[in-house]
């Protein structure tokens, strides 16, 4: 959350500080990880595994904006070997169904040792690795109840019987939860509403782990930066480092659904548009915020907001739609805009994020790719995807790179 707004911005460090801490009395929840070997893995033999890997939460199914429906989770591995290895597959399977097989450069794009953010397939000895997951299934395709990863891994050094120079480790068992994620009301109103930082690619939100009372937390696996542009496609018209250069700044920004008022920051300035701001603390990462409490335990997070233009107070009672806030730059940003997720308590950045979907709005179309960043930031026009056939859409989460239009209510 709270990342730096380069609008397609790559991480100067994989392990990323994002957000801001905010005490509460609510008592946080644990991420739901899975903690329980499943009944394949209890009955099969015992192997060494020189490569360790645990999923760091369990996926929960969210259909989206591109008609598939995406599990979207991170395994963390660690190399328990005096020596280096390499990663040469890693296959997601359900049953005897294989549903992702990643390798070479596509398998490095997808990895980083924790605290180096230069894609590999290599883990030096006692380095651990994030990889982050995708398994993207087809519209109507049956959602397995769980998931098992088989790696292949190449040792130079290899130790027979114990552990040869090539092998697949089948590790990592990991439930799939049943649940939905709820359907929301969008925050904003109005065209051009670009999601710049989001599921499901390798974006600042989506990679993310934040190292916090000795343990990673993933809380913007799903956030959203809402940027809005103008008709013509430009991020800011302008003095770039103006806030109200950038059509979005001073929108009003609405609460998702019913719900409570748990958590309010409100006083800390705009930053500098153009540039990241430096030295700031953890509790102002997220700069000034609202979080809500919704009426499933789960917390929505709205935040850079607009210094003195916070509406509610903690304790207050919101409906769905109500305006609560103006868009603004505050805390860690280097440009207008909506930083908003869903997470499993009320502290933004110890927290584990969750999915949402969208209850109705229309996709106007879609940046032709990721690597739009440059050409955006420099003030032109956004290249976005040729013949696309804008569509209403509901009840589906939007994806980085979706320009949207949301109604007014």
């Amino acid at each position: 959350m709270c990342s730096r707004h380069r609008t397609f911005a790559v991480l100067l460090g994989i392990v990323a500080l994002t957000a801001s801490c905010t005490s509460s009395t609510e008592t946080p929840m644990a991420p739901k990880t899975s903690t329980t070997p499943s009944a394949a893995q209890d009955t099969g033999p015992t192997v060494v595994t020189p490569l360790l890997a645990s999923a760091i939460a369990t996926p929960i199914p969210v259909p989206a904006t591109d008609g598939k429906v995406h599990l979207a989770y991170e395994l963390l591995l660690t190399n328990v070997l005096n020596q280096e290895l390499t990663l040469t597959s890693l296959d997601v399977r359900a049953s005897d169904r294989t549903l992702l097989n990643l390798t070479g450069d596509r398998l490095a794009y997808w990895t980083r040792v924790i605290g180096n953010p230069t894609p590999t397939t290599k883990l030096g000895p006692a380095q651990s690795a994030a990889v982050w997951l995708d398994v993207a299934l087809d519209a109507g395709a049956a959602v397995p109840k769980e998931l098992v990863h088989a790696i292949g891994v190449s040792i130079p050094q290899p130790q027979p019987p114990l552990f040869s120079a090539t092998m697949i480790e089948t590790v990592a068992p990991v439930t799939v939860q049943t649940r939905m994620p709820p359907v929301i009301a969008p925050p904003l109103v109005g065209p051009n509403w670009l999601d710049a930082n989001s599921c499901c690619d390798m974006t600042p939100h989506r990679m993310a782990l934040n190292p916090l009372n000795g343990q990673l937390w993933v809380a913007e696996r799903f956030a959203i930066d809402y940027v809005q542009l103008l008709p013509d496609g430009r991020m800011f018209s302008g003095d770039k480092t103006k806030p109200e250069s950038y059509p979005g700044f001073g929108a009003d920004i609405h609460a998702v659904a019913d719900g409570r008022v748990v958590a309010v920051v409100d006083g800390l300035p705009d930053q500098v548009p153009g540039k990241s701001p430096s030295g700031l603390p953890l509790d102002q990462y997220a700069g000034d915020y609202i979080v809500e409490i919704l009426g499933d335990g789960s917390y929505a997070f709205y935040g850079h907001l607009k210094p003195g233009s916070a509406k509610v107070g903690v304790g207050d009672r919101l409906a769905s739609g109500q305006v609560i806030a103006s868009l603004g730059n505050s805390g860690n940003s280097d440009g207008p805009h909506l930083h908003f997720h869903l997470m499993t308590t009320p502290d933004p950045l110890r927290s584990d994020g969750l999915p949402f979907v969208l209850s109705s709005f229309t996709l106007d179309g879609r940046i032709a790719s990721m690597a739009a960043e440059d050409v955006i930031q420099a003030g032109q026009p956004a290249p976005m995807q040729p013949d696309f056939t804008k569509r209403d859409e509901s009840a589906v989460s939007p994806l980085v790179l979706d320009v949207m239009n949301y109604a007014g209510r």
